[in-house]
């Protein structure tokens, strides 16, 4: 009992992710300087101040090559070894935890690339050729998982960081490009709204999705939906699936799974009382939709998470 109540005083009460901010980028950490240019080479070990639960405003490629252990991105808990391959997106929550570390720490174990949003977002105005890349980084959003890139990602990272200047940049839109047109990659942390065919369906589709999230906990039929659309509820099924990649029913279930993940993340609050609020009508329905979706029960997501802080349990 002694013992439990020490790990409970151990525990972080601050459950919020640490903003990175430039000033706290030393190059004796392993950070590029800022006058290096807009895309910023890191690479560390572990362990090491920067391997802790935090987000910062640009995009960064992060590539694993030495060790295993657990991912954390955004509402994401998933195990990584050597070639795991992430992009996260701006302000997207997330840390590496080895587990298998030897005696010493391990000298490098990640190289990272680090990148902002205004500079390709501008120049794809009047670049056609980068607006190949945007999607990948709407995706980023939610955290992107790649396959198979693993050996050429090493590659690219050695040879962007070796290079300066416009050839820098050359070598960076070549990986970048490589990524876009990359077929094999999960999403991470939350649902994805893919593409639709106009911006009236996309306002629709939009409309729906805030009425979903911000009323979790209210009855939300297809039926009705269909009804105030317009549509039979075979036809906003079809739509609807075109527009999420889920059926209506798999998309709430996400929404609100995800909702009690924050919930469970960033609160002490009962699990019973999550599953109230988030829209479920009795627990084991939603112990069962919560191992569906997230491969471990709310208990045992709860008991994970503070290992984003880098404790030991």
């Amino acid at each position: 009992m002694a013992s439990m109540m020490t790990r409970r005083r151990n525990v972080p009460r601050q459950r919020q992710p640490e903003l990175e901010h430039d000033y706290a980028r030393s190059p004796s950490l392993g950070y590029e300087p800022p006058e290096t240019g807009f895309i910023r080479c890191l690479s560390h070990g572990f362990p090491t101040p920067l391997a802790r639960w935090h987000y910062h405003d640009e995009y960064e490629l992060h590539l694993i090559v030495a060790s295993s252990g657990k991912a954390f991105v955004g509402d994401y808990i998933g195990y990584f070894q050597p070639g795991h391959l992430v992009l996260t997106g701006p302000r997207l929550p997330h840390n590496w935890i080895s587990l298998d570390m030897p005696e010493g720490g391990i000298p490098e174990r990640d190289l990272v690339i680090q990148f902002p949003h205004a500079p390709i977002e501008h120049a794809a105005e009047h670049i056609p050729e980068l607006g190949e890349v945007l999607p990948l980084l709407e995706r980023s959003r939610h955290g992107v998982e790649f396959f198979g890139l693993s050996d050429h990602a090493a590659e690219h990272w050695h040879d962007i960081k070796a290079s300066h200047g416009l050839a820098r940049l050359g070598v960076f839109c070549e990986f970048l490009g490589e990524l876009a047109r990359c077929t094999d990659y999960r999403l991470l942390s939350h649902a994805q709204l893919q593409s639709v065919d106009d911006n009236t369906q996309l306002d629709q589709i939009n409309a729906i999705v805030s009425r979903i999230t911000d009323n979790l906990s209210q009855p939300l039929s297809a039926a009705d939906l269909a009804e105030e659309l317009g549509m039979t509820e075979s036809r906003f099924s079809r739509f609807f699936r075109r527009a999420t990649g889920n059926t209506f029913t798999d998309f709430v279930n996400q929404v609100r799974i995800n909702r009690a993940c924050q919930l469970l993340m960033e609160s002490d609050r009962f699990i019973t009382h999550i599953c109230y609020e988030v829209g479920f009508n009795n627990i084991a329905n939603f112990n069962r939709r919560f191992l569906d979706i997230k491969g471990m029960t709310p208990s045992e997501f709860r008991r994970q998470v503070d290992t984003r802080f880098g404790l030991k349990h």
